[in-house]
């Protein structure tokens, strides 16, 4: 009776336990981005490493500029979103308004009326920049401009653009409302980058429409001469200047470059360049979970399941100078005890990850499962279970 009442006190404490902490990570990079080589001759830029978000290299990366046709940055990322979203599909048919047929610049001719799929569209903006097709877009998948454009600086907003602001999908005759950043820009472009999609499209260097009788020639020149270059986009109006989001791709590590007001074109390309070049000789991306890899099973106080198997949050991934990604040590703690109810990807302890003693990063070790707690059935389930046990010793 002793042994069952010490049974019953124990469940009784693990059921009343406090659910642990929520899930959290830290990231604290070896990188310094104050890098006094001039690396661009553009008056604003920024190095970027798209998974962890580390900046590498930064020049006046806040200041508010015009983007000319590097805001279609945006209307190509909400185009994608709304294709995954299943609200377009890559075959339906635009037709084209008057309106959009109006834009100038840079275009591939809409006439008013002329239809063309989703995926035709797309490729007219990203390769081409034709401002033409931006509108005809934006008005396929908001109804009118202005609707998209709301849409464009919500997205904005939402994704932490501090120095951004939209008045038109294309960037063509651009306002004092009308304004972007070379961080705010990367910022974008990272999130684009997210989509295989754009890819597809972004890396292509000549095609066609309208059944070959139009070409299509790729407006940023390192996806043909750029080594792993993936994108992104150009931009050109005379209060711009020439303008750049480019990306490139090498060893796992994708780089997100922006420059900005570029005072020739061949300036905006080298500047991009130099800013790649200068991201792939010094630095390498490591994925935490990559590195902690499996991790043992754990036990569970008061859970219907009495272990949970951890693992690293898949995200966390950090930049580090190149020829460190083999001297990482991994130090390992968890939250004690660990108590259900457990949420899958709940936070259940973290490692740290070091370089010669030095902390490179806090990545979050987290459940792969939901465990409940226990309930009364399982509760009684096993303290029949202690007392059977007791009663055959």
């Amino acid at each position: 009776m002793r042994f069952l009442f010490k049974g019953l006190l124990c469940i009784f404490l693990c059921v009343t336990l406090l659910l642990p902490s929520s899930a959290g990570a830290e990231i604290v990079s070896q990188v310094a981005a104050d890098v006094e080589a001039q690396l661009v001759t553009a008056p604003s830029a920024i190095l970027i490493e798209r998974d962890s978000g580390q900046v590498l290299y930064e020049l006046n990366a806040d200041e508010r500029l015009h983007i000319a046709s590097v805001t279609k940055t945006m209307t190509v990322l909400l185009a994608m979103e709304a294709i995954d979203s299943g609200k377009i599909t890559l075959t339906d048919t635009v037709t084209t308004s008057e309106y959009a047929a109006s834009m100038g610049g840079s275009q591939v001719f809409l006439e008013v009326g002329e239809q063309m799929t989703v995926e035709d569209m797309l490729k007219a903006i990203i390769i081409s920049s034709g401002n033409d097709a931006a509108v005809a877009m934006a008005e396929h998948i908001a109804g009118a401009e202005s609707a998209f454009v709301e849409l464009m600086n919500k997205r904005a907003k939402a994704l932490g653009c501090k120095n951004t602001h939209f008045v038109n999908c294309n960037g063509l005759d651009e306002t004092a409302e009308h304004y972007s950043s070379a961080r705010d820009i990367a910022i974008i472009s990272c999130e684009l980058l997210k989509h295989p999609k754009f890819t597809d499209y972004s890396t292509i260097w000549m095609d066609t429409l309208r059944n070959g009788e139009f070409g299509l020639s790729n407006t940023n020149k390192l996806i043909r001469f750029y080594n792993g270059a993936n994108g992104i986009k150009t931009g050109f109006t005379s209060e711009a200047k020439f303008c750049l989001a480019a990306s490139a791709k090498r060893d796992g590590m994708q780089l997100v470059a922006t420059v900005l007001a570029a005072p020739t074109s061949a300036d905006r390309f080298s500047s991009a360049t130099k800013l790649l070049d200068y991201g792939f000789a010094n630095y390498s991306v490591v994925n935490a979970a990559e590195k902690i890899g499996e991790l043992a099973p754990l036990s569970v106080v008061g859970g219907k399941t009495e272990t949970v198997i951890p693992a690293a949050n898949p995200g966390c991934s950090f930049v580090v100078k190149k020829g460190n990604q083999d001297k990482i040590e991994i130090s390992t703690i968890y939250d004690e005890p660990i108590k259900a109810p457990i949420k899958k990807g709940q936070k259940i302890g973290q490692s740290t990850l070091l370089i010669n003693g030095e902390k490179v990063a806090v990545c979050d070790i987290e459940s792969t499962q939901d465990i409940d707690r226990m309930n009364i059935a399982t509760m009684f389930g096993k303290i029949m279970k202690i007392w059977l046990c007791a009663k055959a010793d």
